[in-house]
């Protein structure tokens, strides 16, 4: 089962001076993908930056990611998850953040678990497998 990886991984990555490599490490041999909106959060952070060197960074760190981590994009398929999953959250009263939603749609869809920082952004979503990385 390939890893969808969230936002908040390479964020840690990023600030912690860690390289793909690193995250390798933990997840071991399963594949990393990324979502198109984790893709925008990452870019996001890129023109969010304050200085013109840690854009420089933060850039070089997510145009590599890009290189070298598949995107998945926000198909139909993954839209009938994103509505589905979107009515049972509601209905439950348990809704998720707008872009966690496309996450987890898109990891459903694709049958990919999450890694993620965040586990209760992500528990309350049925049917996806979330887990947490184990930094050393």
């Amino acid at each position: 089962m390939a890893q969808l990886v969230d936002s908040s991984v390479w964020i840690t990555l990023e600030r912690r001076g860690l390289t793909l490599d690193d995250l390798a490490q933990v997840v071991g041999e399963e594949p990393l993908r990324l979502a198109s909106i984790t893709a925008s959060e990452l870019l996001f952070g890129v023109y969010r930056a304050d200085s013109p060197e840690r854009r420089r960074r933060r850039e070089s760190f997510v145009e590599e990611v890009l290189r070298l981590i598949p995107v998945l994009g926000f198909d139909i398929s993954t839209a009938r998850t994103h509505a589905r999953l979107w009515a049972l959250l509601a209905t439950a009263g348990t809704p998720i953040d707008a872009n966690d939603l496309i996450i987890a749609a898109t990891a459903v869809t694709h049958a990919h678990s999450v890694l993620t920082e965040n586990l209760r952004h992500f528990i309350p979503v049925p049917g996806l497998v979330v887990r947490q990385p184990a930094w050393p």
